[in-house]
């Protein structure tokens, strides 16, 4: 089941120049959507996807910081938007070690700042807040957590998304019912890859730098299972929900949007199948045990999503990985090529949707 569309819709995207908001961006400017982002400029020395897909020219972007509650509520108010897609975040696990005040301060202080201010905002009608996959608690399980279980996290990224749920249960359970005019949802998401990721510290940018430089592939947890999917199964869910918030439906509160049962693997089996579908890469791997904390097993019950909101997954994960690679080997023959494979995966995606 297809959102209904966001034609003529103000969407502010906050986070919207990197890799996820560039999807939802490109998602939503097709639709015919009046968007805006605000967001920290690219990392320089990398490719960036918002750079690549030339969305500077489709969309009103704002750089600025959501540590900064000023910047925020100007961001809004000049804007006016209808809904906003809150995915502005510190997103790294290993990086919340090295910088952990900066993470707390932009998961969860940024998180209350962009509530606030559109709690202030006349205009907003709508708020999906994207948290992740690891708020839970995680004991380890082998079943998958569903979205009444407890939040929690070990790593100071994980317990930040716990704490960025919080703040977003506070708001959407005590103070926008109060004033009758926001409603907000959740969105707890798997482990994304697709075409345009060009994070550090990520398995599959890891595996496409590792192989245009000829050099070695380093692995930290090959036993860790995760639910891997495609980023245009994420994007697909935050529109989903946020048409049934600005449609007036109940369907506040937290919703998990994960893959199928199929897509929860490990490292290595993911980076397995990844190179078998990447023929003739002769890539060396070593493994490197981390001695940071990450979780080992983190699987997700998307029973909600399918049940209320018709929403489940409709890539394999060899589709998955398909579609990424064929992304990236476009992208490494012709750098100007990544604008016309995005709209050719979102268009048959959305045909098939």
């Amino acid at each position: 089941m297809l959102a209904m569309s966001f034609s003529g819709v103000r969407c502010l995207v906050t986070g919207h120049t990197g890799f996820k908001g560039s999807w939802l961006c490109r998602w939503l400017s097709l639709d015919g959507a009046h968007v805006a982002g605000l967001s920290l400029a690219p990392e320089p020395g990398r490719p960036n996807l918002f750079e690549d897909l030339g969305l500077t020219g489709e969309m009103v972007s704002t750089i600025g910081d959501i540590r900064d509650f000023d910047t925020v509520k100007r961001c809004l108010n000049a804007f006016n938007p209808d809904i906003v897609f809150h995915l502005a975040a510190q997103p790294l696990v290993r990086r919340s070690y090295a910088d952990t005040v900066g993470t707390f301060a932009t998961n969860v202080q940024g998180t209350v700042h962009v509530l606030e201010a559109a709690r202030q905002c006349p205009s907003v009608r709508a708020i999906v807040c994207v948290t992740s996959d690891k708020c839970y608690d995680n004991r380890e399980w082998v079943w998958g957590y569903r979205e009444t279980d407890p939040l929690g996290g070990a790593d100071p990224y994980s317990a930040s998304k716990g704490a960025a749920e919080i703040v977003a249960g506070s708001y959407a359970r005590t103070i926008f019912p109060r004033e009758g005019r926001i409603h907000l949802a959740t969105a707890r998401g798997g482990n994304v890859i697709g075409g345009g990721d060009w994070s550090e510290d990520r398995l599959v940018p890891d595996v496409v730098r590792a192989i245009a430089a000829k050099q070695p592939l380093v692995i930290r947890s090959p036993g860790a299972i995760r639910p891997w999917q495609h980023v245009l199964e994420l994007v697909r869910g935050y529109v989903t929900l946020g048409s049934r918030l600005l449609s007036g439906d109940k369907v506040e509160g937290a919703w998990n949007f994960g893959p199928t049962r199929e897509a929860e693997i490990t490292v290595q089996q993911l980076l397995d199948k990844l190179l078998d579908t990447w023929k003739g890469n002769g890539l060396e791997i070593s493994i490197e045990p981390s001695q940071l904390k990450e979780s080992n097993f983190l699987k997700l019950d998307i029973s909600k999503a399918d049940a209320q909101l018709q929403w489940r997954p409709i890539l394999g994960i060899d589709e998955t990985l398909k579609l990424t690679v064929d992304w990236y080997r476009a992208y490494a023959a012709d750098p100007t090529s990544a604008l016309n494979c995005t709209n050719r995966q979102l268009a048959e995606y959305r045909r098939r949707v």
